[in-house]
Protein backbone atom coordinates (compact mmCIF):
# COMPACT_ATOMS: atom_id res chain seq x y z
CA UNK A 1 0.00 0.00 0.00
CA UNK A 2 1.39 3.00 -0.84
CA UNK A 3 1.18 6.47 1.50
CA UNK A 4 0.44 9.71 0.57
CA UNK A 5 3.46 11.81 -1.34
CA UNK A 6 5.17 13.95 1.22
CA UNK A 7 6.23 16.35 -2.15
CA UNK A 8 4.63 18.07 -4.67
CA UNK A 9 5.50 20.77 -6.77
CA UNK A 10 6.58 23.34 -4.14
CA UNK A 11 9.82 20.62 -3.78
CA UNK A 12 10.97 21.76 -7.46
CA UNK A 13 10.36 25.30 -6.55
CA UNK A 14 12.42 25.20 -3.49
CA UNK A 15 14.85 23.06 -5.89
CA UNK A 16 15.04 25.95 -7.58
CA UNK A 17 16.39 28.77 -5.26
CA UNK A 18 18.31 25.86 -3.98
CA UNK A 19 20.39 25.72 -7.62
CA UNK A 20 20.47 29.49 -7.24
CA UNK A 21 21.66 29.86 -3.89
CA UNK A 22 24.38 27.29 -4.49
CA UNK A 23 27.22 27.99 -6.97
CA UNK A 24 29.95 26.08 -5.60
CA UNK A 25 29.99 23.05 -3.69
CA UNK A 26 30.64 24.86 -0.17
CA UNK A 27 27.48 26.66 -1.02
CA UNK A 28 25.28 24.08 -1.40
CA UNK A 29 26.55 22.16 1.82
CA UNK A 30 26.10 25.28 3.67
CA UNK A 31 22.56 25.65 2.27
CA UNK A 32 21.69 21.80 2.93
CA UNK A 33 22.64 22.17 6.85
CA UNK A 34 20.39 25.48 6.71
CA UNK A 35 17.84 23.13 5.77
CA UNK A 36 18.27 20.53 8.34
CA UNK A 37 18.48 23.00 10.97
CA UNK A 38 15.14 24.00 10.91
CA UNK A 39 14.08 20.40 10.93
CA UNK A 40 16.10 20.15 14.12
CA UNK A 41 19.08 19.11 13.66
CA UNK A 42 22.79 20.56 14.67
CA UNK A 43 26.33 20.65 13.51
CA UNK A 44 28.51 18.57 15.80
CA UNK A 45 32.93 18.84 15.20
CA UNK A 46 35.39 16.35 14.36
CA UNK A 47 37.80 17.62 16.57
CA UNK A 48 35.01 17.02 19.38
CA UNK A 49 34.15 13.95 21.50
CA UNK A 50 30.22 12.46 20.30
CA UNK A 51 27.83 11.62 22.42
CA UNK A 52 25.06 8.75 21.77
CA UNK A 53 22.16 10.77 22.30
CA UNK A 54 19.41 10.75 20.08
CA UNK A 55 18.36 13.23 17.17
CA UNK A 56 19.47 14.55 14.27
CA UNK A 57 23.29 15.51 13.46
CA UNK A 58 25.56 16.33 10.67
CA UNK A 59 29.47 17.24 9.96
CA UNK A 60 30.64 19.93 7.73
CA UNK A 61 34.09 18.98 5.76
CA UNK A 62 34.52 21.60 3.20
CA UNK A 63 32.38 20.89 0.00
CA UNK A 64 30.68 17.70 2.20
CA UNK A 65 28.55 17.32 4.23
CA UNK A 66 27.03 13.79 6.21
CA UNK A 67 24.01 14.21 8.33
CA UNK A 68 22.87 11.05 10.30
CA UNK A 69 19.53 10.81 12.40
CA UNK A 70 19.36 8.69 15.51
CA UNK A 71 15.97 8.13 17.07
CA UNK A 72 14.80 6.77 20.30
CA UNK A 73 16.04 3.83 21.25
CA UNK A 74 18.46 2.95 18.96
CA UNK A 75 20.83 0.05 19.31
CA UNK A 76 24.43 0.61 18.57
CA UNK A 77 24.28 -2.35 16.07
CA UNK A 78 21.11 -0.63 14.23
CA UNK A 79 21.87 -0.43 10.26
CA UNK A 80 22.25 2.38 8.65
CA UNK A 81 19.56 3.78 4.87
CA UNK A 82 22.37 5.59 3.21
CA UNK A 83 21.88 8.27 0.11
CA UNK A 84 24.63 9.44 -1.00
CA UNK A 85 25.12 11.92 -3.30
CA UNK A 86 28.01 14.75 -4.82
CA UNK A 87 28.13 18.51 -4.55
CA UNK A 88 30.45 19.23 -7.57
CA UNK A 89 29.81 19.89 -11.20
CA UNK A 90 32.21 20.28 -13.84
CA UNK A 91 33.03 24.38 -14.59
CA UNK A 92 35.65 26.41 -14.73
CA UNK A 93 37.96 27.15 -11.46
CA UNK A 94 40.55 30.11 -10.71
CA UNK A 95 44.19 29.53 -10.75
CA UNK A 96 46.57 30.48 -7.87
CA UNK A 97 47.64 33.45 -10.17
CA UNK A 98 44.34 34.49 -11.50
CA UNK A 99 45.22 37.98 -12.80
CA UNK A 100 45.99 38.34 -16.71
CA UNK A 101 45.37 39.63 -20.02
CA UNK A 102 46.70 40.66 -23.22
CA UNK A 103 45.72 43.43 -26.21
CA UNK A 104 43.63 45.53 -23.64
CA UNK A 105 41.58 42.60 -22.18
CA UNK A 106 41.56 41.66 -18.18
CA UNK A 107 40.82 38.37 -17.82
CA UNK A 108 41.16 35.53 -15.43
CA UNK A 109 43.00 32.40 -15.63
CA UNK A 110 41.32 29.55 -15.28
CA UNK A 111 41.69 25.48 -15.05
CA UNK A 112 39.40 22.99 -16.30
CA UNK A 113 36.97 21.33 -14.07
CA UNK A 114 36.22 17.56 -14.86
CA UNK A 115 34.10 17.01 -18.22
CA UNK A 116 32.12 20.25 -18.81
CA UNK A 117 30.35 20.72 -22.43
CA UNK A 118 32.95 23.72 -23.30
CA UNK A 119 30.54 25.19 -25.48
CA UNK A 120 28.32 25.46 -23.57
CA UNK A 121 29.84 28.22 -21.65
CA UNK A 122 30.86 30.57 -24.31
CA UNK A 123 29.12 33.67 -24.55
CA UNK A 124 27.24 33.23 -21.40
CA UNK A 125 27.16 35.72 -18.55
CA UNK A 126 29.07 34.14 -15.59
CA UNK A 127 29.91 35.13 -11.82
CA UNK A 128 32.30 34.16 -9.24
CA UNK A 129 31.84 32.79 -6.21
CA UNK A 130 33.42 30.05 -3.74
CA UNK A 131 35.26 29.68 -0.66
CA UNK A 132 38.29 32.46 0.70
CA UNK A 133 40.36 31.62 3.95
CA UNK A 134 41.25 33.88 5.76
CA UNK A 135 44.71 35.20 7.42
CA UNK A 136 42.79 34.31 10.66
CA UNK A 137 42.43 30.85 10.18
CA UNK A 138 38.45 31.20 8.94
CA UNK A 139 37.20 30.86 6.11
CA UNK A 140 34.17 32.99 4.31
CA UNK A 141 31.42 32.37 1.65
CA UNK A 142 31.59 35.14 -1.33
CA UNK A 143 29.17 35.13 -3.96
CA UNK A 144 29.84 38.03 -7.01
CA UNK A 145 26.30 36.34 -8.51
CA UNK A 146 25.82 39.29 -11.21
CA UNK A 147 27.29 39.31 -14.86
CA UNK A 148 31.14 39.87 -14.07
CA UNK A 149 33.09 37.53 -17.06
CA UNK A 150 32.25 36.17 -20.63
CA UNK A 151 34.22 33.36 -22.49
CA UNK A 152 33.31 35.13 -26.04
CA UNK A 153 33.47 32.81 -29.15
CA UNK A 154 35.14 33.59 -32.58
CA UNK A 155 33.46 35.52 -34.67
CA UNK A 156 32.05 33.21 -37.84
CA UNK A 157 33.92 35.95 -40.37
CA UNK A 158 37.15 34.43 -38.40
CA UNK A 159 35.84 30.82 -38.65
CA UNK A 160 33.89 29.94 -41.48
CA UNK A 161 33.76 26.20 -41.27
CA UNK A 162 32.96 26.10 -37.80
CA UNK A 163 29.37 25.04 -38.34
CA UNK A 164 30.25 22.45 -41.34
CA UNK A 165 33.60 21.12 -39.66
CA UNK A 166 32.41 21.82 -35.98
CA UNK A 167 33.51 23.61 -32.92
CA UNK A 168 37.19 23.23 -31.92
CA UNK A 169 38.09 24.81 -28.36
CA UNK A 170 42.08 24.68 -26.48
CA UNK A 171 41.58 24.12 -23.13
CA UNK A 172 44.48 26.52 -22.44
CA UNK A 173 43.70 29.63 -25.20
CA UNK A 174 39.87 29.65 -25.64
CA UNK A 175 38.69 29.21 -22.42
CA UNK A 176 39.81 32.25 -20.41
CA UNK A 177 37.14 34.80 -19.50
CA UNK A 178 37.41 38.49 -20.02
CA UNK A 179 36.35 40.78 -17.05
CA UNK A 180 37.07 44.02 -18.16
CA UNK A 181 39.93 46.29 -20.13
CA UNK A 182 43.11 47.91 -19.72
CA UNK A 183 46.39 47.58 -19.92
CA UNK A 184 48.03 47.25 -16.80
CA UNK A 185 47.36 43.52 -15.35
CA UNK A 186 48.05 44.06 -11.87
CA UNK A 187 48.37 40.87 -8.94
CA UNK A 188 46.03 40.73 -6.42
CA UNK A 189 43.04 42.70 -8.33
CA UNK A 190 40.68 39.64 -8.52
CA UNK A 191 41.28 38.83 -4.81
CA UNK A 192 40.90 42.64 -3.79
CA UNK A 193 37.81 42.73 -5.55
CA UNK A 194 36.22 39.81 -4.50
CA UNK A 195 37.35 41.04 -0.55
CA UNK A 196 35.41 44.19 -1.19
CA UNK A 197 32.37 42.33 -2.58
CA UNK A 198 32.57 40.28 0.73
CA UNK A 199 33.57 42.84 3.01
CA UNK A 200 36.65 41.99 4.17
CA UNK A 201 39.45 43.95 5.23
CA UNK A 202 42.12 44.63 2.32
CA UNK A 203 45.34 41.88 2.18
CA UNK A 204 42.93 39.65 4.39
CA UNK A 205 42.60 36.98 2.05
CA UNK A 206 45.41 34.56 1.40
CA UNK A 207 44.14 31.72 -0.05
CA UNK A 208 40.84 30.64 -1.92
CA UNK A 209 38.82 28.18 -3.84
CA UNK A 210 36.73 30.26 -6.49
CA UNK A 211 34.70 28.65 -9.88
CA UNK A 212 32.65 30.54 -12.31
CA UNK A 213 28.72 29.82 -12.57
CA UNK A 214 26.26 31.03 -15.22
CA UNK A 215 23.68 33.66 -13.53
CA UNK A 216 21.05 33.18 -15.38
CA UNK A 217 18.74 31.59 -12.54
CA UNK A 218 16.40 28.28 -13.08
CA UNK A 219 13.10 28.60 -14.97
CA UNK A 220 10.57 26.51 -16.19
CA UNK A 221 10.34 25.83 -19.63
CA UNK A 222 7.86 24.40 -22.24
CA UNK A 223 4.42 25.24 -23.50
CA UNK A 224 3.06 23.70 -20.51
CA UNK A 225 5.97 24.31 -17.77
CA UNK A 226 6.38 20.61 -17.73
CA UNK A 227 10.50 21.27 -17.90
CA UNK A 228 13.11 22.62 -15.92
CA UNK A 229 16.70 24.32 -16.69
CA UNK A 230 18.83 25.18 -14.94
CA UNK A 231 22.82 24.59 -13.77
CA UNK A 232 24.50 22.37 -11.87
CA UNK A 233 21.45 19.49 -11.53
CA UNK A 234 24.38 16.97 -11.80
CA UNK A 235 24.24 16.35 -9.34
CA UNK A 236 22.45 19.02 -6.45
CA UNK A 237 18.94 18.07 -7.57
CA UNK A 238 20.01 15.05 -5.63
CA UNK A 239 21.84 16.72 -2.59
CA UNK A 240 18.19 18.80 -2.77
CA UNK A 241 15.98 15.46 -2.73
CA UNK A 242 18.45 13.88 -0.19
CA UNK A 243 18.20 16.59 2.53
CA UNK A 244 14.71 17.23 2.10
CA UNK A 245 13.86 12.95 2.34
CA UNK A 246 16.13 13.24 5.68
CA UNK A 247 14.28 15.86 7.16
CA UNK A 248 11.10 14.41 6.59
CA UNK A 249 12.26 10.75 7.69
CA UNK A 250 13.49 12.57 10.84
CA UNK A 251 9.91 13.19 11.73
CA UNK A 252 9.02 9.96 12.11
CA UNK A 253 11.42 9.78 15.23
CA UNK A 254 11.14 6.37 17.34
CA UNK A 255 9.19 4.43 14.38
CA UNK A 256 12.19 4.24 12.35
CA UNK A 257 14.10 1.34 11.89
CA UNK A 258 16.98 2.41 10.73
CA UNK A 259 19.27 4.98 10.85
CA UNK A 260 18.85 7.76 7.74
CA UNK A 261 21.99 9.08 6.59
CA UNK A 262 22.24 11.71 4.09
CA UNK A 263 26.10 11.56 2.80
CA UNK A 264 27.07 14.46 -0.24
CA UNK A 265 30.76 14.33 -1.21
CA UNK A 266 32.65 16.61 -3.08
CA UNK A 267 34.99 15.80 -5.93
CA UNK A 268 32.99 13.17 -7.82
CA UNK A 269 33.49 14.47 -11.14
CA UNK A 270 37.07 13.83 -11.00
CA UNK A 271 37.19 10.54 -9.43
CA UNK A 272 36.35 10.95 -5.43
CA UNK A 273 40.00 10.65 -4.43
CA UNK A 274 39.89 13.48 -1.71
CA UNK A 275 39.47 13.71 2.14
CA UNK A 276 35.53 15.16 1.21
CA UNK A 277 34.86 12.82 -1.76
CA UNK A 278 33.45 9.51 -1.83
CA UNK A 279 36.46 7.53 -2.08
CA UNK A 280 38.24 9.05 1.24
CA UNK A 281 37.44 8.36 4.38
CA UNK A 282 34.50 10.94 5.82
CA UNK A 283 31.72 8.60 5.40
CA UNK A 284 33.45 5.30 7.20
CA UNK A 285 34.36 7.93 10.24
CA UNK A 286 31.09 9.33 10.87
CA UNK A 287 29.14 5.77 11.09
CA UNK A 288 31.69 4.23 12.75
CA UNK A 289 31.86 7.14 15.52
CA UNK A 290 28.31 6.71 15.51
CA UNK A 291 28.40 3.37 16.51
CA UNK A 292 30.76 3.79 18.90
CA UNK A 293 29.50 7.05 20.62
CA UNK A 294 26.08 4.82 21.21
CA UNK A 295 28.11 2.33 23.18
CA UNK A 296 28.80 -0.10 20.28
CA UNK A 297 31.77 -2.52 19.51
CA UNK A 298 33.57 -3.13 16.41
CA UNK A 299 31.06 -6.18 16.13
CA UNK A 300 28.04 -4.01 16.49
CA UNK A 301 29.71 -1.50 13.86
CA UNK A 302 30.49 -4.83 11.53
CA UNK A 303 26.77 -6.00 12.19
CA UNK A 304 25.71 -2.01 11.18
CA UNK A 305 27.29 -2.27 8.24
CA UNK A 306 26.34 -5.74 7.17
CA UNK A 307 22.82 -4.64 7.10
CA UNK A 308 23.09 -1.25 5.57
CA UNK A 309 22.06 0.27 2.08
CA UNK A 310 23.22 3.34 0.12
CA UNK A 311 20.96 4.35 -2.84
CA UNK A 312 23.61 6.41 -4.60
CA UNK A 313 21.54 9.38 -6.17
CA UNK A 314 23.32 11.08 -9.49
CA UNK A 315 21.86 11.98 -12.80
CA UNK A 316 21.66 10.21 -15.64
CA UNK A 317 20.55 10.00 -19.72
CA UNK A 318 16.99 10.33 -21.05
CA UNK A 319 16.31 9.19 -24.37
CA UNK A 320 17.34 12.55 -26.95
CA UNK A 321 14.95 13.13 -29.44
CA UNK A 322 17.76 14.00 -31.74
CA UNK A 323 19.99 10.94 -30.83
CA UNK A 324 18.13 8.17 -29.67
CA UNK A 325 20.59 6.06 -31.75
CA UNK A 326 23.09 6.70 -28.81
CA UNK A 327 20.84 4.64 -26.57
CA UNK A 328 20.03 1.08 -25.48
CA UNK A 329 17.21 0.62 -28.17
CA UNK A 330 15.03 -1.51 -25.11
CA UNK A 331 16.09 1.36 -22.47
CA UNK A 332 14.97 4.92 -23.39
CA UNK A 333 14.36 6.32 -20.15
CA UNK A 334 12.06 9.46 -20.25
CA UNK A 335 11.83 12.84 -18.03
CA UNK A 336 8.69 12.91 -15.66
CA UNK A 337 8.97 9.36 -15.92
CA UNK A 338 10.23 8.51 -12.32
CA UNK A 339 13.77 7.72 -11.07
CA UNK A 340 15.70 5.38 -12.96
CA UNK A 341 17.44 2.59 -12.01
CA UNK A 342 21.31 2.66 -13.24
CA UNK A 343 22.37 -1.27 -14.16
CA UNK A 344 25.54 -1.99 -15.43
CA UNK A 345 27.58 -5.41 -15.24
CA UNK A 346 30.66 -4.08 -15.45
CA UNK A 347 30.11 -2.62 -12.14
CA UNK A 348 30.20 1.13 -13.36
CA UNK A 349 27.23 0.93 -11.45
CA UNK A 350 26.67 -0.89 -8.20
CA UNK A 351 22.94 -1.73 -8.64
CA UNK A 352 22.70 -5.64 -8.51
CA UNK A 353 18.85 -7.64 -8.47
CA UNK A 354 19.24 -7.19 -4.31
CA UNK A 355 19.52 -3.82 -4.70
CA UNK A 356 16.99 -3.47 -7.46
CA UNK A 357 14.18 -5.10 -4.84
CA UNK A 358 15.24 -2.49 -2.20
CA UNK A 359 14.62 0.45 -4.40
CA UNK A 360 11.58 -1.08 -6.44
CA UNK A 361 9.83 -1.35 -2.63
CA UNK A 362 10.91 1.82 -1.82
CA UNK A 363 8.90 3.01 -5.28
CA UNK A 364 6.13 1.31 -4.52
CA UNK A 365 5.83 2.41 -1.02
CA UNK A 366 6.07 6.30 -2.42
CA UNK A 367 3.42 5.44 -5.09
CA UNK A 368 6.23 6.91 -7.65
CA UNK A 369 7.29 4.90 -10.83
CA UNK A 370 10.69 3.95 -12.07
CA UNK A 371 12.75 3.25 -15.15
CA UNK A 372 15.96 1.37 -15.55
CA UNK A 373 19.03 2.63 -17.05
CA UNK A 374 21.72 0.58 -19.72
CA UNK A 375 24.27 1.65 -21.74
CA UNK A 376 24.49 1.35 -25.30
CA UNK A 377 26.83 -1.83 -25.71
CA UNK A 378 28.43 0.35 -28.21
CA UNK A 379 29.01 3.70 -26.02
CA UNK A 380 31.04 3.80 -22.70
CA UNK A 381 29.12 3.98 -19.87
CA UNK A 382 29.69 6.83 -16.91
CA UNK A 383 30.03 5.75 -13.14
CA UNK A 384 28.78 7.60 -9.86
CA UNK A 385 30.17 7.40 -6.09
CA UNK A 386 28.28 3.60 -6.16
CA UNK A 387 30.65 1.30 -7.09
CA UNK A 388 33.18 3.60 -4.46
CA UNK A 389 31.14 3.50 -1.90
CA UNK A 390 30.32 -0.39 -2.28
CA UNK A 391 34.02 -1.46 -2.42
CA UNK A 392 35.45 0.75 0.23
CA UNK A 393 32.70 0.39 3.40
CA UNK A 394 31.26 -3.32 1.93
CA UNK A 395 27.36 -1.84 1.79
CA UNK A 396 25.14 -2.51 -0.54
CA UNK A 397 24.67 -0.14 -2.66
CA UNK A 398 21.97 0.80 -5.64
CA UNK A 399 22.76 3.49 -8.71
CA UNK A 400 19.52 5.29 -8.99
CA UNK A 401 18.94 8.76 -9.97
CA UNK A 402 16.74 11.50 -12.45
CA UNK A 403 16.99 11.18 -16.18
CA UNK A 404 18.10 14.71 -17.40
CA UNK A 405 19.64 16.31 -21.11
CA UNK A 406 22.22 18.21 -21.73
CA UNK A 407 24.43 16.59 -18.96
CA UNK A 408 27.59 18.91 -17.98
CA UNK A 409 25.77 21.58 -19.93
CA UNK A 410 26.06 25.01 -18.14
CA UNK A 411 22.68 24.60 -18.39
CA UNK A 412 20.73 21.06 -17.87
CA UNK A 413 17.04 19.83 -18.46
CA UNK A 414 14.84 18.30 -16.58
CA UNK A 415 11.37 17.33 -16.27
CA UNK A 416 9.54 19.43 -13.33
CA UNK A 417 7.48 16.37 -11.71
CA UNK A 418 11.32 14.16 -12.04
CA UNK A 419 12.54 16.09 -8.53
CA UNK A 420 9.85 15.68 -6.38
CA UNK A 421 9.19 11.72 -7.66
CA UNK A 422 13.07 11.09 -6.45
CA UNK A 423 12.35 12.70 -3.21
CA UNK A 424 9.28 10.62 -2.30
CA UNK A 425 11.06 7.37 -3.15
CA UNK A 426 14.18 8.61 -0.83
CA UNK A 427 12.04 9.20 1.51
CA UNK A 428 10.01 5.55 1.41
CA UNK A 429 13.81 4.25 1.50
CA UNK A 430 14.87 6.13 4.41
CA UNK A 431 11.56 5.03 6.72
CA UNK A 432 12.44 1.90 5.50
Amino acid sequence: MSEPPRFDRGHTDDLMSFLAASPTPYHAVANAAERLEKAGFRQVAETDAWDGTAGGKYVLRGGAIVAWYVPEGAEAHTPFRIVGAHTDSPNLRVKPRPDSGAHGWRQVAVEIYGGPLLNSWLDRDLGLAGRLSLRDGTTRLVDADRPLLRVPQLAIHLDRAVNSDGLKLDKQRHMQPVWGLGEDVRDGDLIAFLEETAGLDEGSVTGWDLMVHPVEPPAYLGRDSELVAGPRMDNLLSVHAGTAALAAAAGRGPELPYIPVLAAFDHEENGSQSDTGADGPLLGSVLERSVFARGGSLEDRARALAGTVCLSSDTGHAVHPNYAERHDPTHHPRVDGGPILKVNVNNRYATDGSGRAVFAAACEKAGVPFQTFVSNNAMPCGTTIGPITAARHGIRTVDIGVAILSMHSARELCGAKDPFLLANALTAFLEG
